[in-house]
């Protein structure tokens, strides 16, 4: 077990209890490893030299059992890599944003932004699939695109981080729109849904109308 906590963006900033062990037989990253790869192509998940001091950014995950806390996620130190194994993903067995504190199993320890995603999973017990991604052209345009979004003043992976997005939830302004802006978080956008499909989807939807306002923009 190891425990850690840092401030650099990129790592893990919430303390861990991880348990260095393979990930069952009957845990399939298929659909998850789909997904994560097509955001990779599209830049929006990896690892970029000349981005973020050169640090990965941007990760997945998938709720085990609907209605339960258990969630599968992408590991830390994987943006490089375009396709993933099981070796790679972590599994979350609890979550406690209050106590900023993780327990998790796996070869690979959980990405960063476990703790948020597991904020995310205590809401309406139908999300399934969180997609956590760096979109510059989303997250300058949040207002334009009327998303939700935390305060700037609120670091990401962090209690401060759960709490706010708990308040978002409290106040309905995420009941009908599965995306939000992380305005601490340099291009930080979060989208979830009942289904990876579904997430993914909204988050493609809106990165298509982010480039349509940049585009007219470039007309006038």
């Amino acid at each position: 077990m190891e425990n850690r906590l840092s401030e650099l963006e990129g790592v893990i900033k919430y303390r861990l209890e991880h348990q260095y062990a393979e990930l069952g037989a009957q845990l399939y990253i298929s659909e998850l490893n789909a997904w994560r790869s097509l955001f990779y192509r599209l830049r929006l998940v990896g690892q970029i030299p000349e981005k973020y001091g050169g640090l990965g950014f941007g990760n997945i995950s998938r709720r085990l059992v609907p209605g339960e806390q258990g969630f599968l996620i992408s590991g830390t130190q994987t943006g490089h890599l375009p396709v993933l194994n099981k070796q790679h993903f972590a599994l979350i067995t609890s979550a406690s944003p209050e106590a900023n504190a993780i327990q998790s199993r796996g070869i690979s320890q959980p990405s960063s932004e476990a703790l948020t995603h597991a904020s995310v999973y205590r809401q309406p017990p139908s999300i399934c699939a969180v997609v956590h991604v760096h979109c510059t052209e989303l997250w300058l345009h949040s207002d334009r695109l009327a998303l939700a979004y935390t305060s700037e003043n609120v670091p990401y992976g962090t209690p401060e981080m759960a709490r706010a997005v708990a308040r978002l939830f409290d106040s309905g302004r995420l009941q009908h729109a599965g995306i939000f802006s992380m305005l601490g978080h340099e291009d930080g956008i979060v989208a979830f849904g009942r289904t990876l499909c579904e997430a993914s989807q909204l988050l493609i939807e809106q990165f298509a109308k982010a480039i349509a306002i940049e585009q007219n923009q470039a007309r006038l």
